[in-house]
């Protein structure tokens, strides 16, 4: 889930409501706020328990209610995690420490400290061409001790990980899908979900594939998937969040604005990607 800003850069809950909305209507299955594409870190602590407790509330238990947890340091990602847990939130995504990498052992400790700071369930989120750090397989064996870890957000780009999460750990974590143009592969090999980043603009049509290749229904699924795939080409790029936001706003569901260092799109970049938008708005299937 996005996080919208006002033209002020400050927090917009009324747009958040309505967005949520839009999203429940579609039938998502759950929400992770203040991930990556939530902007987690360019909020105040005090901002994102703010925005932690009012989607809980008005979400109202009607579908999981997670948060990331992306810190500099341990000892905040633990305080941050209890604090989720009062803010309402049902589960964590919990990131490896920011900016420093940290190696095998210290990423080991880091996600033990933060399982052990609160007893929700948490999806550990392994993203390392994003940040560096890569969660393996054998890691994550050596993390099946602790009864937290309930699920993995897999996003190295490559789909051999969810076989070899298998193989390594058999059916001990649930392994979502995290990057958007490789769901249909990832679906494929055994992935159990989908942490999508384009469902914020396009909810009906993300519903529709999923629901498509849980049926098993593979050539209609691969028609949907092709008329989406250059919009979900939007998502493995540094820029993810203003070109999503972007999407989000071209369909009407919310602002573009992006807190700096993030800027607006110009030029031929914004051109270019607003081509890609406005080609996949104009030939969206029907839905039944």
């Amino acid at each position: 889930m996005v996080t919208h800003f006002d033209s002020e850069f400050g927090l917009d809950l009324p747009a958040m409501r309505r967005h949520v909305d839009v999203l429940l209507k579609s039938g998502v299955d759950g929400f992770i706020f203040l991930g990556t594409l939530g902007e987690n870190c360019s909020l105040e602590y005090g901002e994102k328990i703010e925005l932690l407790a009012a989607m809980a509330q008005h979400v109202k238990g009607r579908v999981p209610v997670m948060s990331g947890v992306a810190e500099y340091t341990t000892r905040l990602a633990c305080r941050f995690a209890a604090d989720a847990k009062k803010a309402g939130c049902d589960g964590l995504m919990v990131l490896p420490g920011m900016v420093y990498k940290s190696d095998r052992r210290e990423t080991v400790a880091h996600f033990r400290a933060v399982a052990g700071a609160s007893d929700l369930p948490i999806m550990i989120y392994n993203n390392p061409v994003a940040y560096g750090v890569d969660i393996t397989p054998e890691m994550l064996g050596e993390m099946g001790d602790e009864k937290n870890f309930v699920a993995v957000k897999e996003s190295s780009e490559n789909t051999r990980r969810i076989v070899d999460i298998h193989n390594e750990c058999g059916d001990r974590y649930a392994v979502f899908c995290g990057v958007d143009d490789l769901i249909v592969e990832a679906h494929a090999v055994g992935a159990a979900g989908w942490v999508a980043g384009l469902v914020n603009a396009f909810p009906e049509e993300n519903a529709r594939l999923w629901k498509l290749m849980e049926e098993g229904k593979r050539r209609e699924a691969l028609s949907v998937y092709r008329w989406y795939a250059p919009l979900l080409h939007l998502d493995p790029h540094p820029k993810l969040v203003q070109y999503i936001k972007l999407a989000m706003s071209e369909c009407g569901l919310g602002s573009e604005v992006t807190r700096p260092p993030r800027l607006a799109l110009v030029g031929e970049e914004r051109e270019r990607v607003m081509s890609i938008i406005r080609k996949g708005i104009a030939e969206r299937p029907k839905t039944n």
